[in-house]
C-alpha cells in the first residue's frame, strides 16, 4: 500500500526524523529522543505536522440549525466570529463516529476540522444527512489547506516573531478562539495541554512557514510525544479513547453532549434511554511497570480495561485513562494486569497534567 503523504514530507526527511505508517499515512514519530521532545513541548515550544487533519467549510442558509441536529454539542453557543466548539458526531445508537471542532464564521459558515482517518467517513455522513435535512448546504474538504499546531509556553511568542502581521489579531484570543489573519487562520487551540496555536494555511506556503518556525527556535516534535502530550492532558484519541461501539457518556465526554437543550440530534434517544454502565477515569500506577492499551483493570465492582496508557515524563510515573464500572470513585485502588502479574494502581480525577505541571 503506498503511503499518504503531507506538504511536510521531505521537511521531516530532511530535519533526520523517523518515519512510520500512522494510519495509513507516512508520519514522523521521533527526530530523535521522545522524551526530549516532550520536555520541549512542556518547557517551551515545538511544532507538529497536523496537515493529514481535514478541514471542512459547510455553507448555506440554515447550517446552524443543521449542526444542532447533527452534533452532540449544541451549536447554539458559538455566536461570535471564530468562537470553537469541541462536538462528537453521533451514529443513532449513540456511538461516536468522530470527535472533531467546529468553528463559526459566519452564519452561512461554519468551519470543521476532522480527524485524519475518519475524514472520508466523516465527510460521507455528513452528507448523506445533509441530503435529507438540509440539502442546500455546500460541504467542501479544504484539501487546499493545510495545518500546523505550534504548542508549549512560548509557542505564541514564537509564531508573532514569524508571523509579526498576525500578532494584533490573535494576542487577545481566549482558549477556543481563532482569528482571521489573510491566508493565515489561526486558533488558540492544540491537543497538548499547553498553550499555543493551531494555525490553517495555504498547502503550498506550508514549507516555509514549518522552516521559519525552527530557524525561530521551535522545535518539530513526532507522534510519540503527541502521545504522552495528549495523555497527560486527559485528551481522547479516537479508536482508542473512544469509537463507534461506545457512546460518549462512557469516554468521558459527557461535557460535550448538551442533553439539556429541546433540540433534537443524532443519538440523543440512544444515550437518553441507556444509561452509562461504564465510565473514563484516569489511573496511576503505583508498582513498578508501565500501563498500556487493552491491559484488563480489576475494580470491586467488575473489570475494565485501559483505553490508553505510557509512561508520563512528567510525572515520572505510570499512568492511563481506563474505561470502568460507572461505581468505581476517585481514590479507589484497582489491580491491573500486567504480563500475568497483578499490580496495584489508584483511580484518579485527569488531566494529569497541564501548562508545564502535575494536576495530581
Amino acid at each position: 500500500m503506498t503511503l499518504k503523504i503531507t506538504p511536510l514530507n521531505a521537511a521531516h526527511r530532511a530535519m533526520g526524523a523517523k518515519m512510520v505508517d500512522f494510519g495509513g499515512w507516512d508520519m514522523p514519530v521521533n527526530y530523535g529522543s521522545q522524551i526530549d521532545e516532550h520536555h520541549q513541548v512542556r518547557n517551551d515550544a515545538g511544532m507538529f505536522d497536523v496537515c493529514h487533519m481535514r478541514v471542512v467549510d459547510m455553507k448555506g442558509d440554515g447550517v446552524r440549525t443543521f449542526l444542532k441536529y447533527l452534533l452532540a454539542n449544541n451549536a447554539d453557543k458559538i455566536t461570535l466570529p471564530g468562537k470553537a466548539l469541541y462536538s462528537a458526531m453521533l451514529r443513532p445508537d449513540g456511538g461516536v463516529i468522530d470527535d472533531l471542532i467546529i468553528y463559526f464564521m459566519t452564519e452561512q459558515w461554519f468551519r470543521i476540522v476532522v480527524n485524519a482517518g475518519t475524514a472520508d467517513k466523516d465527510i460521507a455522513w455528513m452528507k448523506q444527512q445533509a441530503a435529507t435535512y438540509a440539502p442546500n448546504l455546500t460541504i467542501t474538504s479544504r484539501d487546499d489547506l493545510a495545518m500546523v499546531a505550534v504548542q508549549g509556553p512560548n509557542a505564541r511568542a514564537k509564531v508573532w516573531q514569524v508571523l509579526p502581521q498576525a500578532q494584533a489579531a490573535t494576542e487577545g484570543l481566549q482558549n477556543f478562539q481563532a482569528a482571521d489573519c489573510g491566508e493565515y487562520y489561526i486558533a488558540r487551540t492544540g491537543y497538548t495541554g499547553e498553550d499555543g496555536f493551531e494555525v490553517m494555511l495555504p498547502k503550498e506556503n506550508v514549507e516555509a512557514f514549518w522552516y521559519a518556525l525552527n530557524k525561530a527556535g521551535v522545535k518539530p516534535i513526532g507522534l510519540g510525544a503527541r502521545d504522552t502530550l495528549r495523555l497527560e492532558a486527559g485528551m481522547n484519541l479516537y479508536g482508542q479513547d473512544m469509537d463507534e461501539s461506545k457512546h460518549p457518556l462512557e469516554s468521558g465526554m459527557g461535557w460535550t453532549v448538551d442533553l439539556k437543550s429541546e433540540r433534537d440530534f443524532i443519538g440523543k434517544a440512544a444515550l437518553l434511554a441507556a444509561p452509562a454502565a461504564n465510565k473514563l477515569v484516569g489511573l496511576v500506577l503505583l508498582d513498578r511497570g508501565v500501563l498500556r492499551g487493552h491491559q484488563q483493570v480489576h475494580c470491586a465492582q467488575g473489570i475494565g480495561e485501559i483505553t490508553s496508557g505510557s509512561f508520563s515524563p512528567t510525572l515520572e510515573q505510570s499512568i492511563a485513562l481506563a474505561r470502568v464500572p460507572s461505581g468505581v470513585q476517585i481514590g479507589d485502588q484497582v489491580q491491573v494486569s500486567i504480563r500475568d502479574k497483578m499490580l496495584a494502581a489508584k483511580v484518579v480525577k485527569y488531566p494529569f497534567a497541564r501548562n508545564g505541571k502535575s494536576c495530581l
